[in-house]
């Protein structure tokens, strides 16, 4: 049986339901405090965690990509794809590069301001992961991790915003 502590913490007085509904929760709780914490260190740099994200991406990339590419390489989904590379742009970490041989397609690159914010960023984020968690071991990591994906298992291949897992 599942411990109380999430019932605890929210101040629930009766059990959960169903275990899901209570691991459900906790995933989304546990989301929540890493977020918190992951945006009090972006505002710090001057970005959200969604432009962290983007510029996460184009450095990984190491090359301009389309905006469609990046936005289907978001960790969370960015609905506003193109507001949020426009404010990038007006805050000098992008710019915007037409296709030399289909102008219609537009790509994003990186500046040398976005460079040196990564950069600033690599120690902090590094230290921020290990402060969320650093009290697992190697061997809880791992199966932590084999956890989540097994989780998002049913959705691998479908829409992101779908609700049930796709039909076999």
């Amino acid at each position: 049986m599942a411990t109380p502590k999430l019932q605890h913490e929210l101040k629930k007085k009766r059990p959960f339901e169903a275990p899901e509904q209570e691991a459900a929760l906790s995933v989304v709780r546990t989301s929540d405090q890493f977020q918190i914490r992951l945006a009090r260190l972006m505002r710090e740099h001057g970005l959200t965690p969604s432009q962290y994200n983007v510029l996460r991406i184009l450095r990984g990339e190491g090359k301009p990509l389309p905006i469609l590419e990046i936005a289907s390489r978001t960790i969370t989904v960015v609905p506003g794809i193109t507001g949020l590379i426009d404010r990038l742009e007006q805050a000098g970490y992008v710019k915007r590069v037409r296709c030399e041989t289909d102008r219609r397609v537009i790509y994003v690159a990186l500046t040398g301001q976005a460079d040196r914010t990564l950069a600033a960023l690599d120690e902090p984020l590094t230290s921020l992961h290990r402060t969320l968690l650093g009290h697992l071991s190697r061997v809880e990591l791992n199966d932590l991790i084999r956890r989540l994906e097994k989780v998002r298992e049913p959705w691998a291949s479908s829409e992101p915003c779908q609700t049930a897992p796709p039909s076999k």
